[in-house]
C-alpha cells in the first residue's frame, strides 16, 4: 500500500514537472524547444522573486540521447564555474537563470535539466528546490535523396520482385514520399513501406508497376527534395492481341475482299520485349503454318473457298503466348465508290431508282408521241406549203379568183370538153378568166387529200 502511494506521489509530481504550471518563484515559457543546426538556441527561465532577497544556488545539466549525463554549468547569484568542455559553447551570466547554447549541434540533441535551490533572507522557511527538464531537438536540413534499385535489371512479370530504398546524407526527423510517374504511391495489396517510408517493396511485379520512379524527402525547417528518376521496366504479355487490315470489309472475326485483291494482315499485342509471331491456317481438320512475323500477305484468287487463320503470339521471356483466330471471304464488294455511296447515305440507292424510272417514263411518252401525230411529217407539210397559202387569210371561195395562184386539178364537165380545155390554156397563159369562173370555183374547191404530180412536168 506503501509502495503503491509513492508511486501516485512520484507520478504527480512528474506530471508537475513536465507541464507548464510553474510554482511562484520560476517559470519556464516552453518544455521542448526545435533548434537548427548551426544556429544559436536559447532556454529562457522566468523568475519570480527578488534577487537582492534570496540566495540560490543551481546546476545547468544535460543528458544525451544516448543516456550520457554532464552537468554544464554550477552558479550561484555572484559566481559561476561552467565545465571546461563547454566554455565555448554555452553561455551563462548569472544573476540570469536562463542557458544559451552558441551554436547548435547533433549532439546538443536531448534534455536538460535545471536544478535550484532558493532560500530567502528575511523568511524562516526552509530551502525552496525547483527542478525543470527541457527537451531539445536539433533540426538538420535535409540534403538531396539518393534511390536504389534491387536488383538493378529488368524483371520478369508475377516472378520477381523489387526492393526501392530511398537515403539521405543529413537531415533530422525526415519524411519520406514514393512516386511512380508523378503520382504519390500508398500502401496497397503488392506495396510494402518500412516504418519511416524509406524503402519500398513490391511482390510480384505486375505490368502496371512499370514506370518512372522518383523519392521525395522533407523535414520542418527543409523544403521538399527529390531524388533522381529511376526506370523499372517489366517484361510482359503479350496483352489485347488482334488481326487488323486496312482493306476488304470486317464483320466480327470475318473479313471479305474482292476477287483478285492483294490483302495484308497485321497482328498486333502488347507485350515487353516484342513479341514473335507465327500465321497458321486451318483448313479440313488440318493446321499448316504458312508464315512467320507480324505481317501475311494473302492473295485472293487462290482461296477457293472461305478459309480460317490464326496469328499466335509468344513472348520469349515471360514464356506466354496468346492467339486471335479469323475467317477470309472473297466476294465482290465493288468499287470503291460504290461502297462509299452504300456507307455514306441510305438514300442514294432511292435516287437512282427515281432518276431511272422517270428517264423511262420520258423514252416511252416519247415514243407514244411520234408513233401518234408524226411530227416529222407534219413540219414537212408545213415547210412544203406556199408562203402565199401560209400567211392567206381564210376565204369563203366567192373571192376573186386571180388571187387563187397555184396548182390545180382539172376535172372534165360532160359536154363542155372544148370550154374547159380552152379555159385550162387560157388559165395557164392568164387570159379569159371570166369565162371560167364556174370551172375555177369547183376546182378550188377540190383539194386531193394526196398531192399529184404536176401536170406541168
Amino acid at each position: 500500500m506503501e509502495a503503491t502511494g509513492r508511486t501516485a506521489l512520484c507520478l504527480c509530481s512528474f506530471l508537475f514537472i513536465l507541464t507548464e504550471v510553474s510554482s511562484e518563484y520560476i517559470h519556464i515559457p516552453s518544455l521542448v524547444h526545435h533548434g537548427t543546426e548551426g544556429k544559436p538556441l536559447l532556454l529562457p527561465v522566468e523568475t519570480h522573486f527578488q534577487l537582492d532577497e534570496v540566495e540560490i544556488q543551481g546546476t545547468w545539466s544535460h543528458t544525451t540521447t544516448s543516456g550520457t549525463r554532464t552537468t554544464l554549468v554550477t552558479f550561484t547569484k555572484n559566481a559561476t564555474i561552467t565545465d571546461m568542455m563547454y566554455r565555448n559553447h554555452i553561455l551563462f551570466r548569472e544573476p540570469n537563470v536562463s542557458l544559451l547554447i552558441r551554436k547548435l549541434n547533433r549532439d546538443d540533441e536531448g534534455n536538460y535539466h535545471l536544478n535550484l535551490n532558493i532560500q530567502f533572507h528575511n523568511k524562516k522557511e526552509p530551502v525552496i528546490k525547483e527542478k525543470r527538464t527541457v527537451q531539445v531537438m536539433v533540426d538538420v536540413p535535409v540534403s538531396t535523396p539518393v534511390i536504389e534499385k534491387y536488383p538493378s535489371y529488368a524483371v520478369v512479370e508475377d516472378k520477381g520482385n523489387v526492393t526501392w530504398t530511398c537515403s539521405v546524407e543529413r537531415g533530422t526527423r525526415v519524411v519520406f514520399q514514393w512516386l511512380r510517374d508523378n503520382v504519390p504511391l500508398g500502401p496497397r495489396e503488392r506495396y510494402q513501406f518500412s516504418h519511416n517510408n524509406s524503402m519500398l517493396f513490391i511482390s510480384p511485379v505486375r505490368k502496371e508497376d512499370k514506370g518512372t520512379y522518383r523519392c521525395v524527402v522533407s523535414n520542418r525547417i527543409s523544403r521538399a527534395q527529390s531524388s533522381k528518376a529511376m526506370e523499372l521496366i517489366v517484361y510482359y504479355g503479350p496483352y489485347n492481341l488482334e488481326v487488323n487490315s486496312g482493306q476488304g470489309l470486317r464483320t466480327g472475326e470475318v473479313f471479305t475482299i474482292n476477287p483478285g485483291e492483294l490483302v495484308f494482315f497485321e497482328c498486333q499485342a502488347d507485350s515487353n520485349p516484342p513479341n514473335s509471331y507465327v500465321w497458321i491456317s486451318k483448313s479440313h481438320n488440318t493446321t499448316q503454318v504458312i508464315n512467320e512475323g507480324p505481317r501475311l500477305e494473302v492473295l485472293s484468287y487462290r482461296l477457293a473457298q472461305a478459309e480460317e487463320y490464326m496469328c499466335r503470339a509468344f513472348n520469349n521471356v515471360t514464356q506466354k503466348q496468346d492467339e486471335t483466330q479469323f475467317t477470309l471471304v472473297v466476294a465482290s464488294l465493288g468499287t470503291g465508290k460504290e461502297k462509299h455511296m452504300q456507307e455514306g447515305s441510305s438514300v442514294s440507292p432511292l435516287a437512282a431508282i427515281t432518276v431511272c424510272s422517270l428517264f423511262i417514263i420520258g423514252c416511252m411518252l416519247l415514243f407514244l408521241f411520234k408513233r401518234t401525230c408524226h411530227p416529222k411529217r407534219v413540219l414537212m407539210s408545213i415547210y412544203k406549203r406556199p408562203l402565199a397559202e401560209q400567211k392567206r387569210p381564210h376565204r369563203s371561195g366567192h373571192e376573186d379568183a386571180s388571187e387563187d395562184f397555184g396548182i390545180y386539178e382539172f376535172v372534165s364537165i360532160p359536154g363542155k370538153m372544148e370550154s374547159a380545155q380552152a379555159s385550162c390554156r387560157s388559165l395557164a397563159r392568164f387570159e379569159s378568166v371570166q369565162d371560167m369562173h364556174t370551172t375555177i370555183y369547183d376546182v378550188i374547191r377540190h383539194v386531193p387529200e394526196t398531192p399529184s404530180h404536176s401536170l406541168l412536168k
